[in-house]
């Protein structure tokens, strides 16, 4: 068998929806948690945004403002209490099936070798093991990890581990991909390569991709577009599109209209941090 990477190897079956129906739409989507012994508590008050099919959006905010929340809805970990949320245009209760989620830790089993662990998502779905473990190696071998398909999740680096981990969730025959600060552990240049990274692989298959993150900088340069949320309970206070041509480099970060829009993001939230604290 080649171990070759080719473009069917990898291939993510195409969702039944039309260009013009977004992928992900939420209509006035709230969300309270039960508070037990104590009052009820509402992460996210009604919301209302779109993502379009092959749009890689992210959602900053101050700390606590149900960024995450968010994305566990979407994900149908949970139901929101309030609202609609549309996937390719159709209210569904499994929302499960349509998206492949990946946590703020790599989560790799350590007794595992690397592509056991890049493999382990398709086997849960059924996939025979045999061939699951061939899908994982030809993805690792295509995104650099190759060499490592035999090791331990211990013997690599956070970086590598954090690309396994994603390969890991690209590998899942899922359209929407929902990524909550997959970064936000590693260190400043090991962060930067693997923004890089995502940007690459995400231009060969442009799946929609829905990006939770508490770095204005990193959301600005992957994004299409950047949601700002409220402070606590929190729903969206603004949308900035970002007009910065692809295949972007890390040099588009010191441009000028680049900080402009940093500029914009940065000061939103910390009205909103300022708002969240004059309120405790």
């Amino acid at each position: 068998m080649s171990l070759i990477a080719t473009a069917e190897d990898v291939a993510v079956p195409r969702l039944a929806a039309e260009e013009s129906v977004h992928r992900i739409e939420l209509r006035a989507v709230a969300k309270v948690f039960d508070g037990g012994d104590t009052d009820p508590v509402q992460a996210v008050a009604p919301t209302d945004f779109t993502v379009a099919s092959g749009e890689f959006v992210s959602i900053v905010g101050p700390s606590g403002c149900g960024k995450s929340t968010v994305l566990n809805m979407v994900a149908g970990l949970f139901d929101p209490t309030a609202g609609e949320i549309r996937i390719n245009g159709t209210a569904v209760s499994d929302r499960r099936s349509f998206c492949a989620y990946m946590f703020q830790r790599d989560l790799l089993l350590p007794w595992r070798t690397i592509r056991d662990n890049v493999a382990l998502g398709i086997e849960i779905l059924g996939t025979p093991k045999g061939v699951a473990r061939s899908k994982a190696e030809v993805l690792l071998r295509r995104f650099g990890l190759g060499a490592f398909v035999d090791k331990r999740p211990a013997q690599l680096s956070g970086g590598m581990r954090q690309r396994a981990a994603l390969m890991r969730t690209l590998l899942c025959p899922r359209e929407i991909l929902l990524l909550d600060e997959p970064f936000g552990a590693l260190d400043a240049l090991t962060r930067a390569n693997m923004q890089e990274w995502l940007l690459e692989v995400w231009e060969q298959d442009h799946r929609t991709v829905l990006f939770i993150t508490h770095d204005v900088e990193e959301a600005l340069f992957l994004s299409d577009r950047v949601l700002v949320m409220s402070a606590r309970p929190g729903s969206i206070k603004l949308e900035v599109p970002v007009r910065v041509p692809r295949p972007r480099s890390r040099k588009v970060t010191t441009s000028e209209s680049f900080n402009k829009l940093k500029e914009k993001v940065l000061e939103s939230i910390h009205d909103e941090s300022v708002k969240a604290m004059s309120e405790t």
